[in-house]
């Protein structure tokens, strides 16, 4: 199994492990065979297993929204931070994806886009203003 080398008192000591058996152990010492007794049984570690019941509710189906185009749509500041710039006022046309504002955040700028085409029908933010995570800062009409 394995083999060690130790120096005791100037003596060198070859000891190879046979095998092991509960808390019995072979070994071979310097080509004498010895059976050497533990007082503790060597204990091996497992590795721990997690075991998940299954689930006996019913799977959630996913809630389906029907856009329609006057529903309002707010967008939420996703992360406190800073306003450093607003790119729209209320009663402009914008598109999805266009770019609204950025949010400085953590020392980093992000850039805050629309989730879908519309008029801004307000803002309640201005530049150098500080947000709130899941603060409201435009709705969309």
């Amino acid at each position: 199994m394995k083999n060690f080398t130790f120096k005791i008192n100037e003596n060198n000591y070859s000891v190879k492990i046979v095998s092991q058996e509960n808390s019995t152990i072979q070994l071979e010492v310097n080509g004498t065979n010895y059976s050497v007794k533990m007082k503790e049984e060597i204990k091996t570690r497992k590795t721990p297993i997690l075991v998940r019941n299954p689930s006996k509710a019913a799977p959630v189906a996913p809630v389906k929204v029907n856009p329609s185009s006057s529903a309002k749509c707010k967008i939420l500041a996703p992360i406190p931070g800073v306003i450093l710039t607003l790119n729209v006022k209320v009663g402009d046309t914008i598109k999805e994806n266009d770019l609204l504002l950025v949010l400085e955040a953590m020392k980093m700028e992000n850039s805050i886009v629309s989730e879908k085409s519309g008029v801004v029908t307000a803002v309640n933010v201005t530049v150098g203003q500080q947000v709130l995570q899941g603060e409201v800062m435009i709705e969309l009409e």
